[in-house]
């Protein structure tokens, strides 16, 4: 199909950018990777007013060492996540993960920010964010804040990102001892599930995609982890999880597969 008709700008600075959203409000989207919303407006599920492309905005990409964490430009694409030495020396289950996000045109177009902000349900990157309880910067009129990944995501396809704000940096903590595994119909799907967990001292933090509008914190598997329990601990992955059934699994089948790639995650991160 064709995306209805729209206006298009291209801001050279943050600030324009920011400026734009006060102005045009809901009928303004922004334009990162676009492998989210184009396909959504060629659908007409999403119809804004007004494109506003940050690709001409300097500062927003890039990965640096920041000590303790790693801070990636919202708008570095995910094939650069993949490759970076930093990330994959820092924190390797991001650099992994990333390398598993759709095909090599999505990997080399779609941004760490766009997947972020868009919060898709299926997707690998948010629940990777609150296993490794990162976090994002954003900026609007106000100024810049900074919102824990645990707080990031509140619904479907939503975000505790105002309108009027925009990603500029995400941050991650250097954890080695941490993994990401998902099922997927197809090698460039959605995942059908996905697990992502991270070992910080003797303490596990379990995420899980593809179960629920955001990602799931398995609670019930975190208690029970005591740092060689995988089996023990993944059979409690799916403790009050209710996901939903479609096409490609019905929900007893997700329960299933947040158990099993519980475990997996778990011996992968254990093994690190």
């Amino acid at each position: 199909m064709i995306p209805a008709a729209f206006d298009y700008e291209r801001p050279g600075t943050l600030a324009d950018a920011v400026g734009l959203l006060q102005r045009h409000g809901d009928g303004a989207k922004l334009l990162a990777g676009g492998h989210s919303l184009l396909p959504m407006m060629k659908l007409r599920l999403a119809v804004p007013e007004l494109l506003i492309d940050l690709s001409a905005i300097d500062g927003l990409t890039g990965v640096r060492d920041a000590g303790s964490q790693i801070a990636i430009g919202a708008l570095t694409t995910h094939r650069d996540v993949h490759s970076s030495d930093v990330v994959a020396n820092g924190c390797p289950m991001l650099a992994e993960a990333a390398g598993m996000i759709g095909d090599l045109q999505v990997r080399n177009r779609g941004t760490i920010g766009g997947s972020l902000a868009h919060a898709e349900p299926h997707a690998d990157l948010p629940a990777v964010l609150v296993a490794l309880e990162g976090e994002v910067e954003v900026e609007g009129p106000a100024g810049k804040r900074t919102i824990a990944a645990s707080d990031l995501f509140v619904d479907y396809l939503t975000t505790a990102i105002s309108a009027d704000e925009i990603i500029t940096e995400v941050r991650v903590p250097k954890l080695r001892r941490a993994a990401y595994v998902k099922f997927s119909r197809r090698m460039q799907d959605w995942a059908v599930v996905g697990v992502a967990a991270a070992l910080d001292g003797g303490s596990a933090r379990i995420a899980i995609t593809g179960c629920g509008a955001t990602p799931f914190r398995a609670r019930a598997a975190e208690a029970a982890w005591t740092g060689s329990n995988a089996a023990e601990a993944s059979a409690l992955a799916a403790d009050g999880l209710e996901p939903p059934g479609d096409t490609a699994a019905s929900p007893d089948y997700r329960r299933h597969l947040a158990r099993v790639l519980t475990g997996r995650a778990l011996e992968a991160a254990a093994g690190r």
